[in-house]
């Protein structure tokens, strides 16, 4: 990351480089964005799962198919020694 890319952890900054008028400032802003919504996924994925949710619930949730959230998650979630 380069001085001008905002920290996903950086809310305050992130909102300011979102609305600046250079572009690479607004790119790096959107990558940004996308890393930490991919986070935020990943924590609220594992809260549901954690919880009892089943695949199906959390594809709802998501609006997307139940294929694509397995496919997304439970590798990750079984390397991990969270799925059996």
């Amino acid at each position: 990351m380069d001085e001008q890319t905002p920290s996903p952890d950086d809310a305050t900054g992130l909102a300011g480089a979102l609305a600046d008028k250079d572009p690479s400032v607004g790119l790096n802003a959107v990558w940004a964005l996308r890393n930490l919504l991919e986070r935020v996924e990943r924590l609220q994925v594992d809260n549901a799962r954690s919880q009892g949710w089943s695949w199906q619930q959390i594809a709802r949730a998501l609006r997307v198919t139940r294929q694509s959230v397995h496919e997304k998650h439970a590798a990750r979630r079984k390397a991990m020694g969270m799925e059996a």
